[in-house]
């Protein structure tokens, strides 16, 4: 099957773009761990992964990805976690934005926070780290990784907001877009009986919890 265009690919998502909700409509699969946050308030992220693995400490693959991005393409490198080092900042930002890359995800950190918060390139990071990098070691681009818990495989879906990162893998994209739709018609159900005085206990079917747990007379 051809690959959809990014702009059909993004007028798809834009309606479905929460990455909780999508998160639910995956069953609960997809969450990066909770410690990769937006790097300055407001980020939102959407786009397909372009997959980066870089040495700790070293950048010189993520300069790399961004000579091959294609527009719509966000970067989600991992470097295993390692956090004593800015691996983003400034300069590799407005070469990103020239390459219509659409953000940042990784397990490492960045820094330059402020410019790029005046830039609004949405990053999504484990931490900040004004520590610089060398620009030296080999790595790999566009090979599956495994990033904050979870695998991601190039051209997979990427969302971010204030609740967090999910990837949707790409062939379950569209089964995720109409389970986010079934789940909002049954929250929005729920929240209308809610208005009405009836109780989540009820609504979310806990009473037999209670029972069980015997605190249904307490």
């Amino acid at each position: 099957m051809p690959e959809e265009s990014i702009s059909v690919l993004l007028s798809k998502l834009e309606p479905v773009a929460e990455a909780a909700l999508l998160h639910e409509a995956l069953g609960k699969r997809g969450a990066l761990n909770h410690d990769v946050k937006p790097a300055w308030p407001g980020a939102k992220i959407m786009g397909r992964a372009l997959t980066v693995r870089t040495s700790p400490g070293d950048n010189l693959m993520l300069h790399k990805a961004v000579s091959i991005a294609q527009p719509g393409d966000v970067l989600v490198a991992t470097v295993d976690g390692f956090l004593e080092a800015g691996i983003w900042g400034e300069i590799i930002t407005v070469a990103s934005q020239v390459r219509g890359i659409r953000g940042l995800v990784t397990d490492g950190a960045v820094r330059d926070i402020d410019a790029i918060t005046r830039l609004k390139f949405p990053i999504f990071s484990r931490g900040i780290c004004i520590k610089g990098t060398t620009k030296k070691q080999k790595g790999t681009l566009n090979e599956p990784i495994t990033i904050a818990g979870v695998h991601v495989a190039p051209g997979d879906i990427v969302v971010g907001d204030v609740d967090g990162v999910v990837i949707v893998p790409a062939a379950e994209l569209d089964a995720a877009i109409a389970k986010v739709h079934e789940i909002r018609v049954k929250e929005e159900a729920i929240m209308a009986r809610l208005r009405k005085g009836e109780l989540t206990l009820d609504l979310l079917g806990m009473r037999p919890v209670l029972k069980e747990l015997g605190l249904d007379d307490k």
